[in-house]
């Protein structure tokens, strides 16, 4: 059944989520001060059987200067021919980046395909096993990422996490077989709202993609559904309970809200008026805010899966597109 408020009233929702007065500040010094602790990336080749793609194992310097892992997945022979677009894409919820066998699709189309791992996740979601760790501790957590660290948004886990994928995007620039100017983001869920930050907080991509993204107007999420990961956060403050201001002042720095407000990349986003993980007002909540040149695919009748293969055919139009 429909999840949340009718799609006529979806579109005229606003959010009541406030932006920080550093919300930039806060940003610019985070990224400066991780820019500041890099690091050379490595690489190293993944050997497969496969003859039309090129695979290889990137490491590179996240938040703090912490290591972070990627697939590197290009079409085979790109080191031989002009630089190519890249696709940069970001991971749901409790994935890593798995096998690289699973990520063909975008090097199959011309692109560059950078997968990145996400830090002390990928130990419950099948096969997507991830293979960087979060070496950051944290005060009391409900069990999940939502609420390591979230006493303050200096210790927040997600301003690691984002962190990661915006320098993500340096390191892939960086890269001999990719041209810097023609590079896009794309993720689903908790990967969508990485996308959405990234398309803030980076200068000049081309395009970003969002499926069903995550974490927009997250204290209202957690009023509104049971379902993990927000209910993380209810779980939490129902016992943490004098909390709840601090805790709604830390997830604001991260809110997707509040960087659609500030993003000017041209986006597409996805959403399912069944979903019950990511609610679609909150996936409205950050798309009506945003800044840029902006579109959105409705799903009447889909869940957290949203579009599934169609949102995939979707994105390869819009890089298609965008990445020329």
């Amino acid at each position: 059944m429909f999840t949340d408020l009718p799609e006529a009233a979806l579109r005229e929702f606003r959010s009541a989520v406030s932006r920080p007065d550093d919300f930039d500040d806060f940003w610019a010094r985070t990224l400066a001060e991780s820019r500041a602790a890099r690091a050379p990336q490595t690489s190293r080749p993944f050997r497969s059987p496969l003859t039309a793609v090129e695979i290889s194992d990137l490491e590179f310097s996240g938040f703090g200067g912490d290591r972070i892992r990627a697939w590197v997945i290009a079409p085979a022979g790109a080191a031989d021919g002009p630089p190519l677009p890249a696709v940069v894409e970001y991971l749901g919820y409790g994935a890593g980046r798995g096998n690289p066998l699973s990520h063909l699709l975008y090097a199959s189309a011309g692109f560059v395909h950078v997968v990145v791992d996400s830090r002390g996740q990928g130990a419950g979601r099948g096969q997507a096993t991830g293979h960087t760790p979060d070496p950051h501790g944290a005060g009391p957590s409900f069990p999940g990422k939502m609420t390591a660290g979230i006493e303050h948004p200096d210790t927040y886990y997600y301003r690691r996490l984002i962190t990661d994928a915006v320098l993500a995007v340096d390191e892939v620039r960086a890269l001999p077989i990719v041209d810097a100017a023609r590079v896009g983001v794309v993720g689903g869920s908790q990967g969508g709202a990485l996308a959405i930050a990234a398309a803030a907080l980076c200068d000049d991509l081309r395009a970003a993609v969002a499926f069903v993204p995550f974490l927009s107007d997250v204290m209202r999420a957690t009023t509104i559904t049971n379902e993990n990961p927000y209910a993380e956060i209810a779980h939490f403050l129902a016992n943490q309970r004098a909390r709840v201001e601090d805790v709604a002042t830390t997830v604001a720095y991260v809110d997707g809200v509040n960087f659609a407000r500030r993003a000017r990349t041209p986006v597409w986003y996805t959403v399912a008026l069944m979903d019950p993980i990511c609610p679609p007002s909150t996936v409205f909540a950050s798309f009506n805010e945003y800044a840029g040149p902006k579109q959105i695919t409705v799903w009447p009748y889909n869940g957290h899966e949203g579009g599934g293969i169609e949102d995939r055919a979707l994105s390869l139009e819009v890089f298609t597109t965008a990445l020329a």
